[in-house]
């Protein structure tokens, strides 16, 4: 289990965090002092950028080491690289989003995109402004994927893949 004073998981666990290593609250914490310098107002504004452009019935979360505090891979801090290094991994969630990406932009054809990123710019050119002025208000890259509702409960229910609910779906209606 993680460290309960960080609000993050431990470094040394020999497995990579599950989702429910962390209470919401946790992760929310998480999010807010690493990503956001712990400012709620700059967070909301993040998140109304967000809802001005993504389609109704989207749901967005975030993944990553921005929830947990570690990378997967090497169990690294946030930011272990320097400020503003670590990236925000954004996941929209519904069916009409995944319609702004290129054929070529699917890890699943239709069901789970990779990220929209500096390494695939064009695979989501409509979600490239958005990604532009996220990177610009957070100081730190943004990747941002989409995927169908079945395949995010699959990835956070059967996989255990950390991550947070940002905005649910029906809040975009």
């Amino acid at each position: 289990m993680g460290n309960r004073e960080e609000l993050s998981v431990d470094a040394t666990a020999d497995e990579p965090a599950k989702n429910d290593d962390l209470t919401e609250a946790e992760k929310r914490a998480n999010v807010l002092r690493l990503a956001f310098g712990g400012s709620e107002e700059r967070f909301e504004q993040f998140l109304r950028v967000i809802r001005q452009e993504i389609p109704p019935g989207t749901g967005v979360v975030l993944r990553g080491s921005a929830v947990t505090g570690r990378r997967w891979k090497d169990g690294a801090p946030f930011d272990a690289d320097g400020e503003g290094t670590s990236d925000l991994d954004l996941t929209l969630v519904g069916d009409e989003v995944i319609g702004l990406f290129t054929v070529t932009g699917f890890f699943i054809p239709g069901v789970h995109s990779r990220p929209l990123s500096d390494e695939d710019p064009g695979i989501a050119p409509d979600l490239v402004p958005l990604r532009e002025t996220l990177m610009a208000m957070t100081g730190r890259p943004v990747n941002i994927q989409a995927t169908r509702k079945a395949a995010m409960k699959f990835r956070g229910e059967t996989l255990g893949q950390p991550y947070i609910t940002l905005i649910a779906d029906d809040e975009t209606e």
